[in-house]
């Protein structure tokens, strides 16, 4: 029923958009504790703290406060992959009259695969929040599965058309966010929080994602100066916009000749089970039509047999001005699991310079992460 080109390039929009970006670098401020650290200790409460970030830099240190340089800027990769639902789908032709599709329209195994590489830079407002800005690039792929299904006079569904699209495609990245965190003798504490918007071809409006992050971590020193690695635990909650609406050329979406082939294949079925809804019906006794249960299997049976025919019917008049028509939609799509597990490290090389690395399992999501940070006063 779809043309592979189009379904490779454009389909995607027309169902779903996911991506979730996690951007944390983890440096913190760190109170000063143990008798090994009396002498850093000791620096800290003499010293003059020499930046204008963060704002009360100078006190923090003066309580014994080791602070990370106040300004930065990260390069990460990400890779996830997670279940999706979909639902409310809505399609029209040519700004006619939309039709809603959940009671004939089933998606099995959907899935949105995503990449992204982004840049973040960051300063410490405050000794203990970090605010960051994100800008980047995301590719992503998206398996879409599903089937238009139909009752019989028995109230069996059956498979009248089925579909599978893989879709590739890119959009910008752009976001804010904020890093409260506290560290004491090395252990630490933080809650990463991001909203981001991705701008892709065929949406109305960029896609909307809303990252939250709490982590529990341990960094340990080196006998070298400043160097030292951290390890996480944590969780990753990832919360969508679930509106998406669109408009899309026809051509686009569908090869005619063999989409005009499937919605007239349609039709007749739909007409065939309509026959057998109406025979069984008009086959019972006026006790048996006021019986609750065949009443409601009969008005369940025309609604999806009306909501198909409607569908096929407009698709048919579309596909005979093809090149003119176009598809207007909407959906309303979320992640599976909006949680998952996720564990990290990074490597600190000095105060300018750390390695991060982040994997997250569990649930129907799996990511990984991998950035390089380079800090500096400000």
């Amino acid at each position: 029923m779809l043309n592979k080109q189009s379904r490779n390039t454009k389909m995607v929009t027309l169902l779903v958009f996911f991506i979730s970006i996690s951007v944390f670098s983890q440096v913190y401020t760190d109170k000063v504790v143990g008798k090994k650290n009396e002498a850093l200790k000791d620096s800290l409460l003499v010293s003059d703290y020499p930046y204008v970030l963060p704002i009360w830099g100078d006190k923090a240190t003066a309580k014994g406060f080791n602070l990370p340089y106040s300004a930065g800027v990260s390069v990460n990769y990400f890779w996830q992959k997670s279940d999706i639902n979909i639902d409310n789908l809505n399609v029209g032709f040519n700004n006619g009259p939309q039709f809603n599709l959940d009671q004939i329209v089933r998606f099995q195994n959907s899935t949105a695969e995503a990449t992204s590489i982004t840049v973040r830079p960051d300063v410490w407002l405050l000794p203990f929040l970090n605010v960051y800005g994100i800008f980047g690039k995301a590719y992503t792929q998206t398996d879409i599965n599903a089937g238009v299904w139909i009752p019989d006079a028995d109230n069996n569904w059956s498979e009248i058309a089925s579909f599978n699209t893989k879709a590739n495609f890119s959009g910008s990245t752009f976001g804010l966010g904020i890093t409260p965190t506290i560290g004491i003798g090395g252990g630490w504490f933080a809650l990463d929080m991001n909203m981001a918007w991705t701008d892709l071809d065929g949406l109305d409006q960029p896609a909307f994602t809303y990252i939250f992050g709490p982590r529990f971590g341990k960094t340990f020193k080196f006998k070298k100066p400043d160097q030292n690695i951290a390890v996480w635990v944590g969780g990753f909650r990832v919360h969508l916009s679930g509106k998406t609406n669109g408009n899309l050329a026809l051509s686009d979406l569908f090869s005619v000749d063999d989409a005009q082939g499937k919605v007239d294949n349609g039709l007749q079925k739909v007409g065939e089970n309509q026959e057998k809804v109406n025979n069984w019906w008009d086959g019972l006794t006026a006790i048996q039509q006021a019986n609750p249960v065949n009443i409601a299997k009969h008005n369940t049976a025309n609604r999806a047999l009306e909501a198909a025919g409607n569908l096929l019917s407009a698709m048919d008049g579309a596909l005979s001005t093809a090149e003119n028509s176009t598809v207007q939609y909407s959906l309303h799509k979320e992640p599976r699991d909006m949680w998952n597990f996720i564990v990290g490290s990074q490597f600190q090389y000095n105060k300018h310079l750390m390695f991060r690395v982040e994997t997250g399992f569990l649930g129907s999501r799996t990511q990984v992460l991998g950035g390089v940070q380079y800090r500096f006063g400000l």
